[in-house]
């Protein structure tokens, strides 16, 4: 999930279908007959992270503002969480916890529905983390992050505290994180599969997205190339068709082939996921807006 502050923030140029909005002859299969894109609101610096509750509501953050926002399921928008840890990306747990990418003090937490905070991990072998960026639970509780090293202006360090630029993965209950995978130059969005068995990495610098299968003790192995595509962040459908987020929206298959593309009008989307009280609305966070579009198929997360 890349960050570009204030003086490169992303410009939402439309409410609905405009320069550069979505278009029948490249829309995937997955979007609904006659769907169109729908802006929500411009009101943000930043966008990032949506993640959907098991009702549908989905909470977003605005990076730059320091706060979580929830969109609910009747399409009321209220902040969840002021002073949010700088929270960039984000995923429910099974218990209805919202865990969180707060790199303002390079710290993975856990966030109760009544915004109760709790630190889950905040170094690795005594070195603080580049700033967690992107996270995923799987279905056994277990926790995929992602840790690449973007400097912040807000930040008081200048050089990052170690070289690794990890996917790591904290198992349930454990205190301590372990590298998952280590062959990314610089991992950024991360997803896995209900079953548990695959996690797909953005490497954001490297301009791919790679398949892993999924280890007993969690370790990720088998890397397998799946799309030669800049991506931020990644959502997944019931399917197995990927969302890949950049260049607007582009969808591919399971088996990697690209099926369409959701034109975004923004210079840069960073994020989706899907939600909606029927699991069947993509929400999308694009500079300073989110947008929505209905689908035909529900999501996987």
């Amino acid at each position: 999930m890349r960050l570009k502050f204030y003086s490169t923030l992303l410009l939402a140029t439309c409410c609905y279908l405009g320069a550069g909005a979505v278009t029948k002859d490249t829309l995937p299969p997955t979007v609904a007959k006659d769907a169109r894109l729908k802006l929500v609101s411009k009101q943000f610096d930043f966008t990032e992270g949506p993640a959907a509750d098991k009702k549908g509501n989905i909470y977003f953050t605005d990076q730059p503002n320091n706060k979580i926002w929830k969109y609910d399921t009747k399409g009321k928008l209220s902040v969840f969480l002021k002073e949010a840890g700088r929270a960039n990306g984000m995923y429910f747990d099974g218990k209805g916890n919202l865990v969180a990418c707060a790199d303002e003090q390079y710290e993975l937490w856990s966030i109760s529905p009544n915004g109760k905070i709790k630190v889950l991990v905040n170094n690795f072998g005594g070195h603080k983390l580049n700033g967690p960026n992107d996270v995923w639970v799987a279905p056994g509780g277990g926790i995929y992050f992602t840790d690449p090293y973007y400097q912040r202006d807000y930040w008081l360090r200048r050089k990052p505290d170690m070289k690794e630029e990890n996917v790591y993965y904290l198992a349930p209950g454990a205190k301590e994180a372990v590298v998952a995978a280590a062959d990314i130059k610089k991992p950024n969005g991360i997803i896995g599969t209900p079953d548990g068995k695959l996690v797909y990495v953005a490497d954001i610098e490297g301009g791919k997205v790679y398949r892993y299968n999924v280890n007993a003790d969690g370790r990720l192995t088998g890397q397998y190339l799946m799309a030669d595509k800049t991506t931020d962040g990644i959502a997944l459908d019931e399917q197995g068709n990927l969302y890949l987020c950049g260049n607007g929206v582009t969808v591919v298959n399971k088996n990697g082939q690209q099926i369409g593309q959701i034109h975004v009008p923004a210079e840069w989307t960073a994020n989706a996921c899907f939600g909606g009280k029927d699991n069947n609305i993509l929400f999308i966070t694009a500079g300073k807006g989110i947008y929505t579009i209905r689908m035909n198929v529900k999501g996987a997360e």
